[in-house]
């Protein structure tokens, strides 16, 4: 044991993890010299490596000399910090990655407020000094700031600080000095990381902090031993700290230990291993793994509550059953509580008397990934927009607030201050960095609603935005959700060019020809801030009567090609968003035009 090391790397999203664990699973030799082996090889999913983010905490084990490395990649993105809380109950230790330029961002001080809570021992590296725009100094302030800011104790101040560059596999002790390899690195956990505690004489106990699943074995789940010994094939008992379900008795099947992007089977591990576990069919992440003789739960690290809430509910549009190969309420019932199992901070919730489940997550990206997960699986439903999740607190009726920063060239500074401050945030600080700025806002989750496509408009795509949930705070009062409308397609049938070019000169359009759309499908926006009917199947009469220029052809303007995040951003209170397999489309929830206009006028 005294040889282990087990230890996290975190970090806000983009700062260079993956990267980082690529570079050390190289130089570890984990790979042999001729093998050949793509970037961001931890980034496993198709969503992850499309994306360029990771969005579930993977392990994996690198030797280095007499010493083996456990390290667990997690997730930098704010909506998938569930992974990241209980991931820490499984490391001794964690590596704080911070990018040169960028310095420390909101999940950057969420990460390692949970890692500081935990009394974890925290590695600082200063990721990609090769920068150009790189500020070094002023970045190490800035994360000695962050400590003292997070109450850290006086060990954790004097953190050994390194300066790499993740992409070169390079490393050093000064910002000055030019590394040759990531040495120091691993010198620095094996010395600084403390090994795992080893009790093997008192009874097993293992926390369940993740779940993997292989279609041969079925779910696998991932811990660190706290204490005692496990053996292939013991008889072993799995309980849970908070009651959720009963006590019961199981054998474990299988055992595994990690090696570089391998499961090892062993037949023995001990206190201190972070081991996977095949054989029991209904272990979920929070259980914990006892000797049958001894039921004694470990408490499960409190995952903090969702704040975004969206209605799932069985596609009822004209085209309901076309494009999906799972359509039903108990197909879509299946895979929610199927994806409630391997991530904690997910909430389903099943709608009474209706074929419809509120789905809460931790923000927009969150819920966007299972939506287009399931939507690859075949799956074909429909989605409202997004709607914060209020709490009362002393009888005061507060919502979810979140702390932005927003990074963008000096003259963009106006537009982002004046858009946010109508989203009724609060200006916090602001800080120049170079020729740009740097400054922190407190908005309403609900703020943040449709913002992202304008924030990049406004500062032409050069801004970067980010932000983490803040607390609890009392409602702001009124917000609009948008401030355009839609066209709504008037009739069913077939987009055709020259409805089109009529509709055109109303708004932009989302659709092209050749197109099928159904009568209260949204196939345009309308500046205005109201709805507008066109008819975009409408053909043109056809005359024996000529005239000259009468059949020159029609010219369209591109339309918009909206993702699954602009889809979900745009939606309106009356407004869902129809799911399947090949297509999005945004329509009325009364696709009706005469029962649409009665429902407007009685609402009013």
């Amino acid at each position: 044991m005294k040889n282990i090391r087990n230890v996290a790397i975190i970090a806000h999203v983009d700062h260079g993890k993956t990267t980082l664990v690529d570079a050390l699973l190289n130089q570890s030799g984990t790979f042999r010299e001729n093998q050949s082996v793509q970037e961001r090889v931890m980034d496993s999913g198709d969503l992850e490596r499309e994306r360029g983010i990771t969005i579930l905490a993977k392990n994996t084990a690198v030797q280095y000399g007499d010493y083996k490395i456990n390290i667990v990649d997690t997730p930098g993105h704010a909506d998938f910090g569930g992974e990241v809380e209980r991931i820490l109950k499984m490391v001794n230790g964690v590596i704080l990655l911070v990018d040169a330029a960028e310095g420390p961002m909101p999940q950057t001080r969420f990460v390692l407020g949970r890692a500081l809570e935990l009394g974890h021992r925290v590695i600082v590296v200063v990721n990609k000094i090769d920068r150009p725009d790189q500020r070094v100094y002023e970045v190490i302030d800035e994360v000695l700031e962050l400590l003292l800011d997070l109450d850290a104790t006086d060990e954790q101040l004097d953190s050994p600080m390194l300066f790499c560059s993740a992409r070169q596999g390079v490393c050093s002790v000064s910002p000055e000095a030019q590394g040759a390899d990531l040495r120091p690195l691993f010198d620095t956990i094996i010395d600084y990381i403390p090994a795992p505690e080893q009790d093997t004489e008192a009874p097993l106990q293992m926390l369940v902090s993740s779940i993997d699943y292989n279609e041969y074995v079925g779910r696998i789940a991932v811990g660190r031993i706290e204490r005692g010994v496990i053996s292939q094939n013991q008889e072993i008992m799995v309980c849970n700290y908070h009651g959720d379900r009963p006590s019961r008795k199981a054998k474990a099947v299988t055992l595994y230990e990690f090696d570089g992007l391998t499961k090892v089977p062993v037949e023995k591990a001990t206190a201190g291993s972070i081991i996977a576990l095949s054989g029991i069919g209904d272990i979920t992440i929070g259980d914990t793994v006892c000797a049958a003789d001894c039921a004694e739960p470990l408490p499960f690290v409190k995952i903090s509550a969702p704040t975004i809430e969206m209605t799932f509910s069985v596609n009822d549009s004209p085209f309901a059953g076309k494009e999906g190969q799972f359509v039903t309420t108990r197909q879509i019932r299946d895979r929610l509580m199927r994806e409630t199992l391997k991530d904690v901070s997910l909430r389903v919730t099943p709608i009474e008397n209706s074929d419809s489940f509120n789905v809460a997550g931790r923000g927009e990206m969150h819920l966007s990934i299972l939506i287009e997960t399931m939507r690859r699986e075949g799956y074909e439903f429909q989605v409202s927009p997004p709607r914060v999740l209020t709490k009362e607190i002393d009888g005061v009726n507060c919502e979810p607030m979140e702390r932005v920063v927003v990074d963008v060239p000096e003259n963009a500074v106006g537009a982002v201050m004046e858009k946010l401050s109508s989203r009724r945030g609060d200006f916090i600080q602001m800080n120049p960095s170079g020729c740009r700025m740097k400054m922190e806002f407190i908005v309403p989750s609900r703020g943040l609603f449709g913002y992202r496509n304008e924030f990049m408009t406004d500062t032409r795509g050069e801004g970067i935005l980010a932000a983490v949930f803040e607390n609890y705070a009392p409602m702001k009062g009124e917000l609009s959700r948008r401030s355009t409308g839609s066209l709504v397609a008037f009739e069913t049938g077939e987009s055709i060019t020259y409805g089109l070019f009529n509709a055109q000169d109303r708004g932009a359009l989302i659709i092209g020809p050749g197109v099928p759309v159904y009568a209260g499908m949204v196939v345009g926006i309308c500046p205005k801030s109201e709805d507008i009917t066109v008819n975009v199947c409408k053909k043109k009469q056809l005359t024996n009567m000529r005239a000259s220029g009468s059949d020159e052809s029609l010219r369209l303007v591109p339309f918009r090609q909206m993702s699954l995040e602009q889809c979900m951003e745009f939606l309106a209170d009356d407004e869902l968003l129809e799911v399947t397999p090949k297509s999005l489309r945004i329509r009325k929830r009364i696709l009706d035009h005469g029962m649409r206009m009665k429902a407007t006028m009685k609402n009013k």
